[in-house]
């Protein structure tokens, strides 16, 4: 299945993408997508209930703003340098083990949100990413098992402000959270769809220029062993999010640097999982 959420922010409700590829109202099945969802099997259960009731779902307008596909995530975790490429872009040794940094729930926002450029900021970053969404609490988990916790995969925009992430001290999370820093979506789109993650191409393209084209396929740790790796140190919760790492293309690492500025345009996709579409607007606050 394909899930969404559309409407207006803080209001959102949620829908599906059905096999013709209409969009459908389903509040009547009653529930978000929230952890407490995917921890009850939700995926399955509004499957079948679907199987009964999609006939009476209304359909959803192409009009209607789609926010994020997942709601009250507990967890944003990141990971770094995780293609060789871009890691040799960015100048630092391919890592031995995963580098997990975390960025704040609170930057999360749709798919064709607008992407604030932050206050003072003059190196605001773009990063196509495969994300990945945790079904069922994870603990020690096998590499073996590591796909069986998995509900699905996003598209994610791992936005990030480089000034605040290299140049300010301490970890990375300041330069990764901002609001509006991770637009996810279009789609939640149940890991029963997706043949094999570690083989997807993703790209993206700023303002039409096709700045990151590559395949998870060149990961430097794949998603069994991220999801293994991460739950040795913490519970992975349901709703709980992964993002996997970026290609090379992204600002930081172009001769010479580049970052956003009001108005440009970004529009990125991962093979099976949607595309999504952000402009870059400045901060109009005080």
């Amino acid at each position: 299945m394909k899930l969404i959420r559309f409407g207006a922010v803080g209001k959102e409700k949620p829908g599906i993408v059905n096999k013709e590829g209409k969009q459908i109202d389903v509040s009547s099945f009653g529930e978000d997508y929230t952890p407490e969802f995917f921890a009850s099997d939700g995926i399955n259960r509004l499957a079948a209930w679907l199987n009964e009731n999609a006939g009476t779902c209304p359909v959803v307008g192409e009009d209607q703003r789609l926010g994020p596909p997942i709601a009250q995530s507990g967890k944003l975790l990141c990971i770094g340098l995780n293609y060789a490429a871009h890691a040799k872009e960015s100048g630092m040794e391919i890592p031995k083990s995963p580098v997990l940094f975390g960025k704040a729930t609170s930057a999360i926002c749709g798919p064709f949100d607008d992407v604030i450029i932050p206050k003072g900021s003059e190196k605001t970053d773009w990063e196509v990413e495969l994300a990945v969404v945790i079904g069922k609490r994870a603990n020690y988990v096998n590499e073996s098992e590591a796909l069986d916790y998995i509900a699905g995969y996003m598209v994610h925009n791992d936005v990030s402000e480089r000034a605040f992430q290299l140049e300010h001290g301490g970890q990375w999370i300041k330069g990764k959270s901002a609001d509006t820093f991770a637009p996810l979506g279009p789609w939640l789109v149940t890991k029963d769809e997706v043949q094999d993650p570690n083989n997807l191409h993703l790209w993206l393209k700023l303002n039409g220029e096709m700045l990151q084209d590559s395949t998870t396929s060149d990961f430097v740790f794949n998603i069994q062993h991220l999801v293994s790796y991460l739950s040795q140190y913490m519970s992975l919760m349901p709703g709980d999010i992964i993002s996997t790492g970026t290609p090379a293309g992204v600002g930081l690492g172009l001769n010479p640097q580049r970052y956003l500025k009001p108005g440009d345009v970004m529009e990125l996709g991962v093979e099976g999982l949607g595309i999504s579409k952000q402009t870059a607007v400045a901060y109009a606050g005080k």
